[in-house]
């Protein structure tokens, strides 16, 4: 499996991942985001600070690079920085269906995205990324499984799931929510012909919401790949945003809030892949330094007060707005 060559490498920051979700399209949620990007958000723009941020991650030894249906034009964004590159055959690439991006390039649109994990939007879906992706799509993932997701008990999608498999692509999932344990331990369930079917879980784990994190050390244990996102809490855990116990710890290892809370994900024995929501080469880099964060046990003791109740968590993720 290509992200095999993740969990064996040894540069440090092999292990972190960037994810486009706030760089392929003109609106997301993460805080700060006016002061990130340019008032201008054309296409062109975007591209241009998408193909920026993976040649600094790319030179600064990232190797998986994560995208989404539904971030807008991550794909094509990552299409033609690979296409342009020719040199780069060493990364892991990842997308995701089951949402579809409905904004149409708008900040102010009434819906940014719409769910749907049925076959029919698989297939479609699927047709989609392979266009722009074609034979460098390593890894294709359910976007945001939930315990009652019907892409959990359809056998049909599965079987289909199953055939991509067979031909070498990678299947795996995302959760978000606060039933992400359940969702996980559904996933985990999941079989085809007496195989497992997901190699792969894509999680929402922070210092903020760490109620999955039995579920991912049972998902690794199983042999899956765990990859972490949301290590930042869409910016709650950096910046002038970052409680001041983070801040604090931060302070006393000179380094910023978000390298401390992306190096507390990093510890964790479950965790293969922490990914980077940058959207600017400055946060980049600052992320990046999570790799060589020490904490020590007293530092944990600080951050590990910081947890909330998953529904609370969940519930003020919904109350951010798409800038």
């Amino acid at each position: 499996m290509p992200l095999s060559r993740l969990a064996a490498a040894t540069t440090p920051t092999a292990h972190i991942g960037l994810g486009l979700a706030a760089v392929g399209r003109p609106g997301y949620i993460n805080l700060g985001r006016d002061d990130d990007l340019p008032a201008e958000r054309s296409v062109e723009a975007l591209r241009e600070r998408t193909h920026e941020l993976l040649d600094a991650a790319y030179a600064q030894g990232v190797r998986y690079f994560d995208a989404a249906r539904s971030y807008g034009r991550s794909e094509e964004f990552l299409a033609d920085w690979l296409k342009a590159r020719t040199g780069v055959d060493d990364v892991v690439v990842g997308s995701k269906w089951g949402y579809t991006y409905t904004a149409e390039w708008r900040t102010d649109a009434e819906a940014h995205e719409v769910k749907d994990h049925s076959l029919a939007t698989y297939e479609r879906q699927r047709a989609e990324t392979a266009a722009l992706l074609g034979d460098r799509l390593d890894l294709y993932q359910i976007h945001s499984v939930t315990p009652d997701s019907p892409a959990l008990t359809d056998k049909e999608l599965h079987a289909r799931l199953a055939e991509a498999a067979a031909q070498g692509l990678t299947i795996g999932f995302s959760t978000s929510g606060p039933g992400q344990a359940d969702a996980i331990r559904a996933a985990l369930r999941v079989t085809v012909d007496g195989e497992p079917l997901f190699r792969t879980v894509q999680s929402t784990y922070n210092a903020l919401e760490t109620s999955a994190e039995p579920a991912l050390a049972e998902a690794h244990e199983a042999g899956l790949t765990v990859i972490v996102k949301e290590g930042v809490a869409n910016g709650r855990l950096a910046g002038p945003h970052a409680p001041a116990a983070l801040r604090a710890v931060a302070e006393q290892e000179g380094l910023g809030a978000d390298a401390v809370a992306l190096a507390l994900v990093l510890r964790r024995p479950w965790a293969g892949v922490v990914l980077s929501g940058a959207a600017t080469s400055n946060q980049l880099a600052s992320n990046l330094h999570a790799a060589v964060v020490d904490l020590d046990e007293e530092h944990l003791a600080r951050l590990a007060s910081l947890a909330e109740e998953p529904g609370a968590y969940w519930q003020t993720r919904a109350r951010l707005p798409w800038h």
